[in-house]
């Protein structure tokens, strides 16, 4: 089935979680999807029932040749590629004390240089048809530093930022850009994607109860995969979509909530950031 408006997307980390709703959204909907998964077996089920209107591929997003051939491929299959969902990620909880500088390289190697790279693979392509949606699928942990998941919020607030200046630069070129920031969601993200440790005693108060709350949210979120999906679906087709959404109640709470206390936060320093400046009148180095 090739449906009237229908799309090429390419989905990265679809095997499982978000991803995978993701995936199974577009392909319901009539879409064309390239979904990507380090192993692309545990995407047997979605191609067996979508036939040749998906393609499973093997990519690690860190890597560069196999990000370049999962765009290449996706145009040799379908002749097109339209939207790009950079899904894959994870992150563990631990203090920052604990956590290993490998480790810490290893989430921002994944969750923000992975991005990255599938975006730079991308643009070439998308700026010569002066067109193409690139959709960063970030976090709630890229507004507000969650305890225990400093290396995940260091690098979804890097994928932040750099979505912005992307922004910036290529929406005058017809290449739009959304950062989705889903809350908790009844995914196996807090299970097998993610590996929890207390640390030591002194962040019992903090990282511990941080732990103990995961393990006993796990399947109690409120975010619904297949509502998510159907949320990216639609920012997909519009034609002015936002460069921010929020997905899910407890998102949107907490970044309100922390959006307010960070304007509180500059107006009450302001008269020392604003002393600052050179004087009036005043404006020759010394």
């Amino acid at each position: 089935m090739h449906v009237t408006g229908s799309k090429v997307w390419l989905i990265t980390g679809s095997s499982r979680g978000l991803g995978r709703a993701f995936a199974q959204a577009a392909l319901e909907a009539g879409h064309r999807v390239v979904a990507t998964a380090r192993n692309p077996l545990q995407l047997n089920d979605i191609v067996s029932r979508y036939g040749d209107r998906v393609r499973a591929l093997a990519l690690d997003v860190t890597n560069e040749v196999q990000a370049q051939h999962a765009i290449d491929t996706a145009i040799d299959t379908f002749g097109v590629l339209d939207v790009l969902v950079n899904n894959a990620g994870y992150g563990n909880v631990c203090p920052v004390e604990d956590t290993s500088l490998a480790d810490f390289r290893a989430q921002i190697e994944t969750n923000l240089f992975g991005v990255i790279i599938m975006t730079k693979a991308v643009l070439p392509y998308f700026r010569e048809r002066r067109a193409g949606h690139i959709i960063q699928v970030t976090s709630i942990a890229g507004r507000i530093g969650p305890i225990g998941r400093a290396p995940y919020a260091a690098a979804k607030f890097g994928v932040e930022g750099f979505s912005e200046s992307l922004h910036k630069e290529v929406g005058p070129l017809g290449i739009k850009v959304t950062i989705v920031e889903p809350g908790g969601f009844r995914t196996d993200f807090a299970g097998i994607s993610t590996d929890l440790r207390e640390g030591r005693p002194e962040y019992e108060a903090t990282v511990g109860a941080t732990v103990r709350f995961q393990r006993d949210y796990d399947d109690k979120q409120p975010g619904d995969p297949a509502k998510a999906a159907a949320a990216l679906l639609h920012i997909a087709s519009l034609s002015d979509p936002p460069l921010r959404l929020l997905l899910g109640s407890d998102s949107y709470n907490a970044a309100e909530q922390a959006a307010l206390q960070k304007l509180e936060l500059d107006r009450k320093w302001k008269d020392l950031s604003d002393s600052t400046d050179y004087a009036s009148g005043d404006s020759t180095a010394r």
